[in-house]
């Protein structure tokens, strides 16, 4: 039986709880008018009781909790004591006592009512013959009535407190998902940031290079058609980046021969010289891992074009057990690590290899060149 099937039955039973005491006082209201003697007189008065016993319980929610059942003790001994049929209108007194008292006055109201309720067995105190079984059944229905009052007030209460709990339960899942749902949106805009820079900023900087160059040189046939290249693979790239595809180059090969054809298109766009070594192992990883290597690689080398006047470049594929790492070293001016810098691309290669719970590191110094060093577990696809 599910949660909300639970909460339909616990608020049924409570209803029936509650009714229940106008049919223990009807019930016993007509076995009354059936079956004793009595007086017209003592007829009309009892009947009064009665019907300020089904006002009382009609206004319980309107009356303060302590006046409420004072009424209802009031109540019943008057009624009990009067006629033994009226006995069993305990029932509601004990109800009443475990779903509204806590503590000690709990069990002094039971025990009141199941003292009232031996008093009204016997029809009040009994002569002295009947002494001893009075007192063994008052000890028996006092000990029976606060046992059971005091295990259903315990009921009762774990039963509200997982209700609480699975209230909160549900509040704090219902977080989760608005900070899931926070944290998705988040990270896809960091994505698309990373795809934009890594591919757009680097395709329209490469056009912009070839588009000048043009201009003061003598090939400007080759720099236009190098520019138009750059500019049709720009496209294809922001098609991919927006429905989150692999880059082309690890489409049908793998990352050694996609960081190879990245390189080739490199130099011949730049002039460079690059050196591309494999160590280790060869074997396929989980996707992640290698787009985000060659990005990484892709952005090492956009920050050799723009930055390092190299004149050599070297990058080296490391494949060591459960850990790959990507190495890009060049020749090139460097630069100061602790002076504050404005661009994105070391922190754009930091985010997508930290992403992967790895270690980007970047030693250089002016004059002295740049090595970048990213590792990441080598995850299996």
């Amino acid at each position: 039986m599910d949660e909300a099937a639970l909460n339909r039955w616990e608020r049924r039973l409570a209803r029936v709880a509650h009714v229940i005491a106008y049919f223990v006082l009807t019930v016993t209201t007509v076995l009354y008018l059936a079956f004793t003697q009595q007086s017209a007189g003592q007829r009309v008065f009892t009947l009064a009781v009665v019907a300020f016993g089904y006002v009382w319980l009609s206004v319980r929610t309107l009356l303060p909790v302590p006046v409420f059942i004072a009424g209802m003790v009031l109540f019943y001994g008057v009624l009990g004591l009067r006629e033994h049929w009226f006995g069993a209108v305990s029932y509601a007194v004990y109800i009443y006592a475990a779903e509204y008292l806590t503590g000690k006055w709990m069990l002094v109201v039971t025990a009141a009512t199941a003292v009232l309720a031996t008093l009204s067995l016997f029809g009040g105190y009994p002569p002295p013959e009947n002494r001893l079984a009075f007192w063994g059944l008052l000890a028996l229905f006092v000990t029976v009535a606060c046992v059971f009052t005091f295990i259903g007030h315990i009921t009762t209460q774990q039963a509200r407190k997982r209700k609480e709990l699975l209230e909160e339960n549900q509040g704090l899942h219902a977080q989760l998902l608005v900070q899931a749902r926070e944290a998705g949106v988040l990270d896809e805009r960091q994505r698309m940031a990373r795809e934009i820079h890594d591919t757009l900023a680097q395709g329209f900087t490469g056009i912009i290079t070839q588009l000048e160059a043009a201009e003061s040189t003598g090939d400007w046939k080759q720099r236009v058609e190098t520019a138009a290249r750059l500019a049709r693979e720009n496209l294809a790239e922001a098609r991919r980046s927006v429905h989150a595809l692999r880059p082309p180059q690890l489409e049908n090969a793998g990352l050694p021969e996609a960081l190879a054809e990245v390189v080739d298109g490199w130099t011949a766009a730049n002039g460079v010289p690059v050196s591309v070594t494999t160590t280790g192992d060869a074997r396929a990883m989980h996707p992640e891992v290698e787009v985000a290597l060659l990005r990484t690689a892709q952005e090492a080398l956009a920050n050799v074009a723009k930055h390092a006047a190299a004149s050599r470049v070297g990058l080296t594929l490391s494949y060591m057990g459960d850990v790959v790492t990507l190495d890009v070293r060049d020749d090139g001016v460097g630069f100061d690590i602790g002076a504050p810098g404005d661009g994105f691309g070391l922190t754009t290669m930091r985010q997508r290899v930290q992403r992967l719970a790895g270690v980007l590191e970047v030693e250089s110094e002016p004059g002295g060149g740049t090595a970048i060093s990213a590792s990441v577990p080598a995850v299996a696809p």
